[in-house]
């Protein structure tokens, strides 16, 4: 599990969620829509303090979480946040890093 959020995206929670700094991003699979790497699951996020984080990252006064329940989602996974120029909303990708043959 790897997740990499850029500081233009970091930029982006600050003002859709109107804080001000420091303060907690969750990030968690919600079953709604049609999510590239899960079926029928998004990624979601709120502003709420962590319970039991698996994974944490402060960014610029900005810690994103997952709960250790929702790690599932992550899994086996490059998952990086940023910001699509075009709509100027954030932008998720999904990489699943292919395994290395050791010989």
């Amino acid at each position: 599990m790897f997740i990499s959020i850029d500081e233009r995206a970091a930029t982006w929670f600050t003002k859709e969620f109107e804080f001000h700094k420091p303060f907690c991003i969750r990030m968690f699979p919600q079953y709604a829509g049609f999510g590239t790497k899960h079926k029928g699951f998004s990624l979601a996020f709120s502003a709420e303090a962590p319970v039991h984080a698996g994974y944490s990252n402060e960014i610029n006064g900005i810690t994103f979480f997952v709960e250790v329940n929702d790690i599932w989602f992550f899994e086996d996974t490059e998952t990086s946040l940023t910001i699509d120029d075009r709509l100027e909303e954030i932008m998720v990708k999904y990489h699943e890093p292919s395994s290395l043959a050791v010989n």
